[in-house]
This record gives structure tokens, C-alpha cells and sequence, in this order.
């Protein structure tokens, strides 16, 4: 039996943008789950959270969240379990790092005996066939905190830095260098969704999934949004944000060919200077610092690497809220 729907103190639901409920008891597995109008919403609470926790204080109180992580973090464990216990609700962490979640017994199985306890489903996963299963088999949401395929809570984090630094996600001009990784995957979704556009800069054969960015490009028909792919550093040049990512992603072995493939895409202070004097420089973070950007780069006030993982915290509750109907 589902808790009743809690609300939020009446001065702060006034302020809150319109259209939510459409967002009440879904799942988030990628970007591509979330409107335009639907990310907007999810920016503006955000934003609101940032401002003044206080009205939110026991949003979710009588409410609780399940961690599920099979990959090692910082920036997400903590930023969900302060970010829960901010909205007054309840959080277990559960360490799958030594037992892959459907190992023990089925996905279904253990998603179904979840469902019983929690209102919320957070996995972070090796596969993201593990989340479709825990949607597929679960009644509550199931909220992607990373899988090999995309990363869109760290996506809505970095759209809310964008915003917060003068750059309008529908004419954004973003340059991805490195490995077409899971992020990069949700960076071009996003592009896709608002009608931006994003350049893919990759040594070849490592280019981002093909089916991802067909699916993309589908989408940005609609929004005119630009989706390019080249082996150029060169193409920075213009960019609003250059964006890179560590070259060797958690579960894969170093692979010298691979790093030798990535050095001409290093960002460092030529490649910015290249980029030009307006970019920003983003990145998920953990960062390799001397392999995919410089300290000089990092650190320098172009850098913007600690707002993103700041606002993770404010975007992953807003989503919370509203896939939990409390907003």
C-alpha cells in the first residue's frame, strides 16, 4: 500500500513551476524518458532547492529511498544520501560492489521484495539491462545513477551549471573531447532535447554509440538541435563549454593503445585558448589530472567542475520530488 501524497508547505508549491505531476511515479533511465517541458521543471525546482531548503524540510518525511550501487562513488552516494535526509526522508545504502545485483538471486525477485519497503529505487549499475529489469519487475521509480549506457542525473546537474553560468540550453554550443561515453551519451541527448548544439571530438574507434546517436539525431529534427562527430581538436573553436570525461571508464582495464589514441585530445591551456575566451571547462569528475585536462585548466576560473558536483545534490532531489509526486 503507497504512503498518501505528502505536500510541500503552500508558499513554496506556489512558487514551484507547473506541469509536474507529470512526472509522478515514473522511472528515469535516460534523458530520453524526460520532455523538454519535463527537464525545465526539474531546472526550476532545482534552482528553487538551491535557494531554500527549508520549505522542503519534510517533503519526504514518511518516505524512504533505496541506494543500490554496484560501482564505487563520492559525488553521487553522498549527494543522494544528504540530499534525501535535507527533504526529511529515510535512505539505505546497500553495497553491491562484491555482489552484482541479480547474482544473489533474480533482479525481479529483489526489486519486487524492494518495492515493499521503499518509494524510490536509485542504481547506480554495470548494465543497464540491471535497471530495465528492476523498471520492468518494481511498481516505485527507478532513478539511473549511472549505467555503462548514460548518466542523466549528472546530465541534469550539468544543465543546471550551464544555466547558471549565462549559457541558454537552446542555443548552447558544447564540445565533447575523450572517450563517446556514457555521459557523452546523455550530453547529446540533452542537445537533442533542446535543440543546442553538441560536437563529438573522439580518436576514431572510439566514437559514442551509434544507436545512441541515431536516436539523437531522430530527435533533433524536431528541435533543430546539431549533432556533429570529428577526430578535430581544432573544432572546439566556438564553444560555450569544453566537456571531457577520464579516458578509461570504471570496469575497463588500462588500455595503452586506448590512452596513446586519447593524448591529442588532452584539454589543456592551448586547447582553451583554442576554444576561446568565454569556455567554459566541465567535467564529471573523478579527474586523471595530467591524462584528459591539466591542473593549469582545472583549477582556473574557467573551471566550473565543483558547481556541477554541487548541483547534483539540487537536481537529484528535484527529480526525487517530482517522481515521488510531492512537487
Amino acid at each position: 500500500m503507497k504512503h498518501p501524497i505528502l505536500t510541500a508547505p503552500t508558499p513554496d508549491r506556489a512558487a514551484t513551476p507547473s506541469g509536474l505531476s507529470s512526472l509522478a511515479g515514473r522511472s528515469v533511465l535516460s534523458l530520453c524518458d524526460l520532455s523538454a517541458t519535463e527537464i525545465r521543471a526539474v531546472l526550476d525546482l532545482a534552482k528553487s532547492l538551491k535557494r531554500d531548503y527549508a520549505p522542503w524540510r519534510t517533503a519526504m518525511s514518511q518516505r524512504s529511498a533505496v541506494l543500490l550501487f554496484e560501482k564505487p562513488s563520492l559525488r553521487t552516494r553522498v549527494s543522494f544520501e544528504i540530499g534525501i535526509a535535507k527533504l526529511g526522508g529515510a535512505m539505505v545504502f546497500l553495497d553491491h560492489q562484491n555482489n552484482p545485483i541479480g547474482e544473489r538471486e533474480t533482479v525481479s525477485d529483489y526489486g519486487r521484495n524492494l518495492e515493499r519497503w521503499t518509494d524510490c529505487l536509485v542504481a547506480r549499475v554495470y548494465r543497464h539491462a540491471t535497471l530495465e529489469a528492476l523498471r520492468n519487475a518494481t511498481r516505485v521509480p527507478v532513478i539511473n545513477a549511472l549505467s555503462e549506457l548514460c548518466h542523466p542525473c549528472q546530465i541534469l546537474a550539468d544543465a543546471l551549471t550551464l544555466e547558471e553560468h549565462g549559457v541558454d540550453l537552446a542555443s548552447m554550443r558544447l564540445a565533447w573531447l575523450g572517450d563517446g561515453n556514457n555521459v557523452c551519451h546523455s550530453l547529446i541527448e540533452l542537445t537533442a532535447i533542446f535543440g543546442g548544439s553538441i560536437t563529438v571530438i573522439t580518436p576514431r574507434g572510439y566514437e559514442p554509440c551509434s544507436k545512441v546517436v541515431g536516436q539523437a539525431q531522430a530527435a533533433a529534427a524536431a528541435t533543430g538541435a546539431r549533432i556533429s562527430l570529428t577526430n578535430d581538436p581544432a573544432a572546439v573553436r566556438g564553444a560555450d563549454a569544453v566537456y571531457t570525461d577520464t579516458w578509461v571508464s570504471m570496469g575497463q582495464q588500462k588500455d595503452a593503445a586506448k590512452l596513446a589514441a586519447m593524448q591529442a585530445l588532452q584539454v589543456n591551456a592551448d586547447l582553451m585558448r583554442t576554444a576561446g575566451s568565454h569556455t567554459l571547462f566541465m567535467h564529471c569528475l573523478p579527474a586523471h589530472r595530467g591524462e584528459e585536462v591539466t591542473d593549469e585548466v582545472i583549477d582556473s576560473n574557467r573551471s566550473v567542475v565543483f558547481d556541477q558536483a554541487e548541483n547534483r545534490m539540487h537536481a537529484q532531489n528535484a527529480l526525487l520530488l517530482l517522481v515521488l509526486g510531492l512537487a
